[in-house]
């Protein structure tokens, strides 16, 4: 199922999406940018939090893969993750930074490495967008708190997969990270990667389902496995939550996304 849902929806035809009533909020935008790292012009959807324009602070920042799902039930592939509707219900003090996928380039930006099956592997050109492009533009229009103790990066699926990624081999960036569903089967380079990694002082939130397939908590485990052994337990840096009857789907994580946006900030 989860493998199913992965390569279907990086091949679905975006034009399914346009069918639906907008649902985004009044403290959501969007921009455009050009990324050179991918030769493409990305949509950026931007949530910000609800005392923005009435304050002087600086929020922490987390960037969100998959945008067209995140906040609109109009561009979303199988329903929304209601994040700006949770946010707000929260009052959450943090600035959402959503990249919309490539369609179907989709896979080969989410994946660090190449499945000998699906290929992909152009993950590093996408964090580098992110790092290079999109965070100084961020940084530089809103009012952010830029250093790593206070950028997250958060996705499920192949976006779990590159944010967890994204953590081991950007931590001078990233110091925090959402990691639902990840796609750890992709490729086996990601418990090698870990294996020799440097100390990882990132928070990382982990969460899968007990139904998404039949690998996924296993793989989970065993990556938590290594990542505990390249740092002490006791420093509370990880949480992992396995949902009973949990699926490989949006209600799995628009349900699971509060309390792991309260673990980590």
């Amino acid at each position: 199922m989860q493998k199913f849902f992965i390569l279907f929806f990086s091949l679905f035809i975006t034009s399914h999406f346009y069918a639906q009533e907008a649902t985004a909020a009044k403290n959501v935008s969007s921009f455009e940018i050009f990324a050179p790292e991918l030769n493409v012009q990305k949509k950026i959807w931007v949530y910000l939090p609800l005392d923005y324009d009435t304050s002087d602070k600086k929020y922490p920042v987390m960037y969100m893969h998959d945008a067209q799902n995140l906040f609109d039930k109009k561009t979303a592939f199988a329903g929304e993750w209601e994040v700006d509707e949770t946010l707000n219900k929260m009052n959450a003090q943090i600035i959402v930074i959503g990249i919309e996928h490539g369609n179907e380039k989709r896979l080969d930006e989410l994946t660090p490495f190449k499945n000998e099956k699906y290929g992909g592997g152009n993950g590093d050109n996408y964090l580098n967008f992110i790092i290079k492009t999109l965070k100084p533009k961020v940084d530089s229009v809103y009012r952010t708190k830029s250093n790593k103790k206070n950028t997250a990066i958060f996705g499920s699926s192949l976006g779990g997969l590159l944010s967890f990624y994204a953590v081991v081999k950007h931590p001078e960036v990233f110091g925090k990270a959402g990691v639902f569903s990840p796609s750890f089967w992709f490729n086996n380079k990601m418990y090698t990667l870990m294996e020799n990694a440097e100390k990882t002082k990132a928070q990382i939130y982990f969460l899968a389902g007990d139904k998404e397939s039949e690998t996924m908590v296993a793989d989970l485990k065993k990556m938590q496995t290594l990542l505990d052994r390249n740092r002490c337990e006791c420093l509370k840096l990880t949480k992992t939550v396995i949902i009973e009857g949990g699926e490989h789907n949006e209600k799995l994580w628009k349900e699971n996304f509060a309390k792991a946006v309260q673990w980590l900030f």
